[in-house]
């Protein structure tokens, strides 16, 4: 429970504790000394806030203790200390000298006078320990959940930070090959590369951007690895987009078609690739044939990465298998965009 829903409680109890204490009897039950019977109600008044509070900001944080049950006892035992003693020295004791009356009678025995107030002692200390528990586990259950979601938010940056330099050192990779081969397909391969890093540089800032973007930077990315395969032929691609402004976190399926291009053989082989989003359910396939002597083609961060930000934003609403073997690496990725 939230801090300004305990005060907004509390104003409410007293409130109602207020009305029915002191306003609500002069009208239903006059009696024929007025003047005595309000001040005695008003005395009542302030002994139960005095007890409230007490139990509420000094008993119960320094004394009750939720795995030690018995330690409630020792709370009400003081409350109802507190509560008879105040309201013995004010009723019996302060009154009597200043304005000539009391409350109990002058023989009223003591045992008499403690199981009478036992009743009205227990009823504010059992609201202020309700509402201490509820505001105390309440708001530490509120801070663990803001915590969490403070460290998912720190830790989704994080993995993003690690997107762009990694992205940016496989591309140059492949442009520094073609400059050094002085082929006429380096220039075109910068110009695509920059308008990739306007794209990425701008969204990667957003939680979250439109599929059709997404789509987008996995066709400038393979546009740019065309450019230096020996058989772009040979790349089966097939895209069926119902919904392009479904919402998907960025650079999240461009990291596996990286992979493929940084690992894949493509002397006389190409790979295959199928993205759909039927009923909002995104459905990522990618097939590519590993060079020889390729042990681990999940070396790179790229798709631990991806790994991390499924299960942080995507949690029960996701399908990962990946497939490889010597020879095939398969990835075979179903996001439920509209509940994740």
């Amino acid at each position: 429970m939230k801090k300004n829903q305990i005060i907004w409680i509390l104003i409410t109890y007293w409130g109602f504790n207020f009305i029915g204490t002191i306003i609500t009897p002069n009208f239903f039950f006059p009696e024929k000394n007025l003047y005595n019977m309000h001040v005695l109600r008003v005395t009542f008044f302030i002994v139960k806030i005095v007890t409230f509070y007490l139990s509420y900001l000094v008993f119960f944080p320094k004394i009750f203790k939720l795995d030690k049950p018995y330690s409630v006892i020792f709370v009400f035992l003081l409350s109802f200390l507190v509560f008879v003693s105040l309201r013995y020295m004010i009723e019996e004791v302060a009154l009597p000298a200043t304005v000539g009356f009391r409350n109990y009678g002058e023989k009223t025995g003591l045992f008499f006078y403690f199981f009478d107030n036992i009743y009205n002692s227990s009823l504010p200390t059992f609201i202020a320990g309700i509402l201490w528990v509820l505001g105390k586990y309440g708001v530490a259950e509120n801070d663990k959940k803001q915590l969490l979601i403070e460290k998912k938010q720190a830790e989704l940056q994080a993995l993003k930070t690690q997107i762009n330099p990694h992205f940016i050192f496989n591309s140059l990779n492949n442009i520094y090959s073609l400059v050094y081969q002085k082929s006429e397909k380096a220039l075109p391969a910068i110009e695509e590369l920059s308008q990739l890093l306007r794209y990425s540089t701008k969204d990667l800032e957003k939680d979250f951007i439109t599929l059709d973007k997404e789509v987008g930077y996995i066709d400038s990315l393979i546009g740019l690895e065309k450019l230096r395969i020996r058989n772009p032929e040979l790349l089966l691609i097939e895209k069926n987009i119902q919904y392009p402004h479904l919402k998907i976190s960025p650079m999240l399926l461009v990291p596996f078609v990286e992979n493929a291009f940084k690992h894949g053989d493509f002397r006389d082989k190409g790979f295959e690739m199928r993205i759909s989003d039927h009923d909002k359910v995104l459905h990522f396939y990618l097939l590519n044939f590993k060079k020889e002597k390729i042990k681990d083609s999940l070396s790179g961060i790229g798709i631990e990465n991806v790994k991390k930000r499924l299960e942080i934003l995507y949690p029960d609403h996701y399908q990962l298998d990946i497939k490889d073997t010597e020879t095939e690496f398969v990835v075979d990725l179903k996001i439920d965009l509209q509940n994740g």
